[in-house]
């Protein structure tokens, strides 16, 4: 046990993928769980499932609707010991030239927003409580630049800029943030994610596939449970003194790229 027993965790993006793995190994360390997601279907299954868990179907690209979750989490918890921004999209892949601007502020919306939203409700709180951990889900994307996907790698490259300024803020007050940056991590998102940059490269999915291990030294992708295990340990009171850091899980990405 790693210390987090009744823990209060609030995580966006939380019914399905890294978000539903997070918020489940919080839950089996015994912290309180409240998670939030846009998908109906997802909300459903994730309530079936983990009953002892607190979701809420929430876009959090409206502010409304954020603030009306975080109301009824603080309502029941009381105060907020970990706030995970986790929600986001892979955004439209083409070429700088065949990128829409629909395409890009919708996804800099969920990406970007949805974090400054849950950053600016969660601060107060902890501020309050002399503690806590922002934990803003960026991408080695963010750390590298990605071809053909120039609106997510711009948001998630914002998540790293919230991050910095936000440790740098809230420090005094004893608030840790930081930003975990998954490599290709395995499942649905980045099987949907490889098909659309295949088409936009006119390559074979499996080449994408190959790209993304190329770039990487352990030649491997990631799983949920690997990004999982770095959100717990900066929960934990081993990570007690790790703020502003961008925490890649990737098994080492050299690039993104041919």
């Amino acid at each position: 046990m790693l210390g987090l027993e009744n823990a209060r965790v609030l995580i966006t993006a939380g019914a399905a993928g890294i978000g539903r793995v997070m918020a489940e190994s919080f839950a089996s360390q015994g912290a309180r769980v409240a998670v939030c997601d846009v998908d109906e279907a997802a909300c459903a299954q994730m309530t079936e499932a983990n009953p002892g868990i607190l979701v809420r179907q929430v876009d959090v690209t409206d502010q409304m609707q954020v603030d009306g979750f975080f109301d009824e989490v603080l309502d029941g918890f009381g105060g907020l010991d970990v706030a995970a921004a986790n929600a986001g999209i892979g955004g439209p892949a083409a070429a700088i030239e065949d990128q829409t601007l629909d395409g890009w502020k919708a996804t800099l919306a969920v990406n970007l927003d949805g974090a400054f939203l849950t950053a600016r409700r969660a601060a107060p709180v902890m501020k309050a409580q002399g503690s806590g951990l922002l934990l803003l889900t960026s991408s080695t994307s963010g750390l590298f630049g990605h071809p053909y996907r120039s609106p997510y790698a711009t948001a998630k490259w914002g998540i790293l800029g919230l991050m910095k300024t936000l440790a740098m803020e809230l420090g005094p007050f004893g608030i840790r943030v930081n930003a975990l940056c998954p490599g290709a991590v395995e499942g649905p998102r980045m099987d949907r994610v490889v098909a659309n940059e295949a088409r936009a490269r006119g390559i074979s999915e499996d080449e994408v596939r190959q790209i993304y291990v190329k770039g990487v030294s352990m030649k491997t992708w990631v799983t949920a449970e690997d990004v999982a295990n770095m959100a717990l340990f900066l929960a934990s009171d081993l990570g007690a003194k790790v703020s502003g850091q961008a925490m890649a899980v990737d098994g080492h990405t050299e690039t993104n790229g041919d």
